[in-house]
């Protein structure tokens, strides 16, 4: 069986099609692997497989951003654009009305 290790920028479609079906909430501490490189740096990875290929996707907080993007833009369900932060005075005026 071929491993290939593959950063988040080099992505296919394919690859983050398997990430987002295996760990559809996310990853956890328990997915995530540990290794060294040839420089002997440390590496995190999560592990995907195909029948020919296992692979290893090091991790970062671009790689969650990147596999929430992938899987947003499959939904076929629109959402409304909500403020991030709502003062607590907008709360008020909400209740309001």
């Amino acid at each position: 069986m071929k491993r290939v290790i593959v950063d988040y920028k080099k992505l296919n479609k394919d690859i983050l099609n398997l990430l987002v079906e295996k760990f559809p909430d996310g990853y956890a501490d328990r997915d995530i692997i540990t290794f060294r490189n040839h420089h002997n740096e440390a590496i995190e990875a999560v592990e995907v497989r195909t029948d020919e290929t296992i692979y290893l996707v090091k991790i970062s907080k671009r790689l969650a951003d990147t596999m929430q993007s992938f899987d947003d833009d499959d939904t076929t369900t629109t959402t409304t654009d909500i403020p991030e932060e709502v003062s607590k005075d907008e709360v008020g005026d909400m209740d309001d009305k």
